[in-house]
């Protein structure tokens, strides 16, 4: 599944390309990827057909277009894109006729037109839990500005109850060591609950928890203060490192806009290097079902936590 690193390379190739464009025309290939508007299709269509993209913002793993249509003075609706396993986006420059034949797994095609300039992205979903939709934006709860990409402090409805993610500079990093720090829950399922911060997927919290020497079942109350703030460092660390890498990739199913993959996969510390010795100590990388994900840690690195009695 797309996390941070990767939805943000789609957002960046992205912004630059389609902000400021309006939507001119929408083909659904696939009713399912509209699935939460009763009205289907039309409705999308409808709403979508001659907005404007004012900007391409992204939370964690969540990413939207702000729209305005003719007289808005600001944007009070958005165009959500979740991504789910495989959803991806194309961009064709040039002429609408000129651009290729819709690929097999696409199910979404907007033509869009900026300042005279022909557009056509596409939104391919061979796994078809994506979806695109069209739905208000709510003011964010602290007044700032929503997420990466644009200065409107708002976000999508379907996105206001999602903390805001490792990489945002206005996370408040004592709140999150507080709450990183409670329950009885291991820190791991701790780190995937996007309610707190949000962005970091499986993938990079065992790499960060690799970071931090900290096991990944270690109780939430029993990690302590500057472990927590350690634990964020190391999220940001694995996951500035794959951003500049353009993502992790482990299949064809994500690529940028350009088609092309990421890299960050050589750059593995943990995940998927079970039976591997740790590039730290030596030790072998174990692998576990925690919590129902894939976890792969050192045991000789990251110590299991033993209460003392």
């Amino acid at each position: 599944m797309p996390e941070l690193p990767e939805v943000e390379t789609v957002r960046a190739g992205l912004a630059p390309v389609i902000t400021g464009a309006d939507i001119r025309a929408v083909d659904i290939r696939r009713d399912s990827c509209v699935r939460l508007l009763p009205g289907g299709p039309a409705e999308f269509a409808g709403l979508a057909t001659d907005a404007r993209v004012a900007a391409v913002v992204r939370r964690g793993k969540f990413l939207w277009l702000p729209l305005t249509h003719a007289g808005d003075r600001e944007p009070d609706e958005a165009l959500s894109a979740h991504l789910g396993m495989s959803g991806q986006f194309r961009v064709h420059l040039g002429p609408w006729d000129e651009a290729p034949d819709p690929h097999p797994h696409c199910r979404a095609r907007l033509r869009l037109d900026r300042g005279g300039t022909a557009l056509t992205l596409d939104f391919l979903d061979q796994r078809t839990f994506g979806y695109l939709h069209i739905e208000p934006l709510e003011p964010t709860a602290d007044a700032r500005a929503g997420g990466q990409g644009s200065a409107l402090a708002s976000v999508p409805g379907s996105v206001a109850h999602i903390g805001r993610d490792a990489l945002d500079p206005h996370l408040d990093e004592r709140a999150v060591a507080r709450a990183w720090r409670r329950g009885a829950r291991g820190i791991k399922q701790v780190l995937l609950d996007q309610t707190l911060v949000s962005g970091i997927g499986n993938i990079y919290a065992d790499e960060a928890l690799w970071l931090a020497r900290i096991h990944p079942e270690r109780p939430a109350s029993a990690v302590s203060a500057p472990q927590a703030r350690a634990l964020l460092d190391a999220a940001r660390a694995v996951m500035g490192r794959a951003l500049a890498q353009g993502g992790t990739s482990f299949d064809a199913l994500y690529v940028n806009v350009n088609g092309e993959s990421g890299y960050f996969s050589r750059s593995l510390e943990a995940y998927g290097r079970a039976g591997e010795p740790c590039a730290r100590c030596g030790s072998i990388i174990r692998r576990e079902s925690i919590g129902g994900r894939s976890t792969h840690w050192c045991a000789r690195c990251q110590r299991r936590y033993a209460a003392r009695g």
